[in-house]
């Protein structure tokens, strides 16, 4: 009888070590997101992706994602907003990378699926122990959840209209920076949006006829939202009765030229 006095201990010691397991397996996700950033650094010029050399050398985009799946919920929450943003953001850029990545070569992201289960409806993303689709991380969770319009300047869905694709990942720290500077870059290009102020007309991107609703739940008008962020000529030119005309969407990779 006298060995079973040791059981309390034994117990508490092994309940110890498993708690401090998995404390350790949370802690091990780094915010600066160093993995991703090597990737991006390595494969993205210009906004242009080396999707074959991706393939090639998929290493680190697999640790990211494998790094990205084992994050738990709990954790995520005891991160700050900025912070579950980017992360969200980051791993949306990575499975659609990945994404690509397992069908390359293709000539749009939309040849991957079927008509009827298109590429965002791909059950490819583990997120806090289930596998879900792009889809539903970028609706039911980033749009859903955050009040931030600004995401729909960082998500790239892998085509050329969307707006570019930075060379590095997107942090808690610096996210405020970023959106803005997403925001800028993708308001100066003048092949998806541009002002004519003569017939006082805003031609933009159909990003914001698709995502209307969720600048001006924020700031009561696309216009608006927009107004901060446009060259200062510009900015200051453009009024509230200004006409918007929405252009093409350009649905072709945004991979490298060879």
């Amino acid at each position: 009888m006298k060995h079973f006095k040791f059981l309390p201990t034994l117990c508490a010691l092994v309940l110890s070590s498993l708690m401090l397991a998995v404390r350790g397996g949370a802690a091990d996700f780094d915010p600066t997101h160093p993995l991703l950033e090597a990737v991006l650094k390595r494969h993205v010029k210009s906004a242009r992706v080396d999707y074959a050399g991706l393939k090639a050398h998929p290493e680190d985009l697999k640790r990211y994602l494998a790094a990205v799946a084992g994050v738990g919920k709990a954790e995520f929450k005891r991160w700050n907003q900025a912070e579950q943003i980017a992360f969200l953001s980051n791993a949306y850029n990575a499975w659609t990378l990945q994404l690509v990545v397992d069908h390359y070569p293709v000539k749009s992201i939309k040849d991957i699926g079927s008509l009827l289960t298109g590429p965002w409806d791909q059950p490819v993303v583990r997120l806090f122990g289930e596998t879900i689709t792009l889809s539903q991380l970028e609706h039911g969770i980033l749009r859903s959840d955050y009040t931030e319009p600004r995401i729909h300047f960082i998500l790239v869905c892998a085509s050329k209209g969307c707006p570019p694709l930075r060379n590095e990942a997107y942090t808690g720290s610096r996210l405020e920076e970023q959106l803005v500077d997403q925001a800028r870059l993708f308001l100066a290009d003048t092949t998806k949006n541009r002002v004519t102020i003569g017939d006082r007309t805003v031609h933009l991107s159909p990003i914001f006829k698709w995502y209307g609703a969720d600048f001006e739940k924020k700031h009561g008008s696309v216009l608006a939202a927009l107004k901060p962020y446009w060259p200062e000529q510009t900015g200051t030119a453009v009024q509230s009765d200004f006409k918007i005309r929405y252009g093409d969407y350009d649905w072709s990779l945004n991979g490298q030229e060879k």
